[in-house]
């Protein structure tokens, strides 16, 4: 349910602010940054961030919206933890 067919334009994508808050939804920047960029670095084999810390904004943006978000959020903590324990 969360997912768009169209990326943003490329200066959306651009955007330098944490979660692209200023440009994108927060699961606009999940789908077309988050996502694209880990799986970039794990099948480059390269490394990982330090941290990682999606779940709770995700938390916080599912407050608002109509959408049962429960499994996606439970992914993101997933990856968060494997992320920061790493």
């Amino acid at each position: 349910e969360c997912w768009e067919s169209q990326a943003p334009s490329p200066q959306a994508l651009a955007s330098s602010q944490p979660f692209a808050i200023d440009q994108l939804s927060f699961t606009q920047w999940l789908q077309f940054i988050f996502l694209p960029k880990i799986t970039e670095l794990v099948e480059a084999g390269s490394a990982l961030p330090q941290s990682c810390s999606p779940a709770p904004m995700a938390e916080e943006y599912f407050k608002t919206q109509q959408i049962d978000a429960r499994a996606l959020i439970n992914r993101l903590a997933a990856i968060d933890r494997l992320i920061t324990d790493s």
